[in-house]
């Protein structure tokens, strides 16, 4: 496992959104087999509790209008993150986009279309990604994005591929030893219209300021300045932000458990369900492990509990 430097990574936050250019797949292993996915956790992130959250179309590879449509172009366009370290970042020493995310969206391709490398990652920022997806920017967006009932109203999501919580990101000085102490009276950044942002302005949790960003790794940086004092963001995001900066430490206690899926234009029922066929053979054939066990076990151990 490379070691990258948090101000290098912090460099690369300040580059534009914009199309980048292909790189090598990475991941292999074993896992469990998907079978069943397990229902919506309680207090998962929704404003309608009524909605299953791991519920999507069955999975199967079926070529309908849109695979064709990939095919014809010849490339799959992917909404990603670049600055979310271990899942979707720039590596300043090879230029190229890596992670978690990026081996999964890798894997799709090569699934469509044969290759790995026939992607275009598009590098998107927190509050764009469903806009880009109703507008038919991109084909989706694998870009650690929680599953909601509200997002549900408006994009299909995949079946869960990742299961997460929200956590607490604090200076190491910081005396904060619950979720409730990081966050109250507390000037608090999370990324705009992420999960953790519209669940602190249904409640704030006594935060004396919420200060909002285009991506997680800006809070980071607005952290390292003294200007924000807490991070509220989902805990596997919180882990790489910890592999960033040792100075920083995590408030053990985790709220709101929730299920991360790959988001799609709702119209394109053929794709939902070749994804969900690929996340199926993702977890059978090693593809799942394996790219954990590279990118993500160093910060958060064993796999046990994140695999739906």
């Amino acid at each position: 496992m490379r070691t990258v430097g948090a101000r290098a990574l912090v460099a690369a936050a300040v580059l534009g959104a914009g199309v980048l250019g292909a790189g090598t797949s990475q991941g292999a292993g074993g896992a469990r087999p998907a079978a069943a996915v397990e229902q919506a956790a309680e207090g998962a992130l929704q404003a309608d509790d009524s909605c299953d959250l791991a519920a999507s179309l069955p999975p199967a590879k079926n070529v309908g209008a849109k695979i064709r449509k990939i095919r014809e172009r010849g490339t799959l366009v992917v909404g990603v993150d670049q600055n979310s370290y271990n899942w979707g970042f720039r590596n300043p020493q090879s230029g190229r986009i890596e992670g978690f995310d990026i081996d999964l969206a890798r894997a799709i391709a090569k699934s469509v279309l044969g290759d790995p490398n026939k992607v275009t990652l598009k590098a998107l920022p927190t509050a764009r990604r469903i806009d880009a997806i109703k507008a038919g920017e991109i084909d989706m967006v694998v870009r650690t994005m929680t599953i909601t009932c509200d997002r549900k109203k408006e994009i299909s999501f995949s079946v869960p591929y990742f299961r997460t919580s929200q956590q607490v990101t604090v200076p190491g000085s910081s005396t904060a030893k619950s979720f409730t102490e990081a966050l109250r009276g507390k000037r608090v950044c999370v990324a705009e219209n992420s999960s953790t942002h519209l669940e602190l302005k249904r409640d704030s949790r006594g935060a004396s300021e919420i200060r909002t960003t285009d991506n997680q790794l800006d809070c980071l940086v607005l952290m390292q300045l003294g200007e924000v004092d807490a991070i509220f963001t989902d805990s596997a995001l919180a882990a790489s932000q910890l592999a960033q900066d040792r100075t920083m430490r995590l408030i053990p206690e985790t709220v709101l458990p929730s299920y991360m899926g790959i988001g799609m234009n709702q119209a394109d029922t053929d794709l939902v369900a070749w994804v969900n066929q690929v996340l199926v053979e993702w977890r059978t054939d090693g593809g799942w492990r394996g790219s954990f066990d590279h990118w993500l076990a160093p910060t958060m151990g064993s796999p046990d509990g994140y695999l739906p």
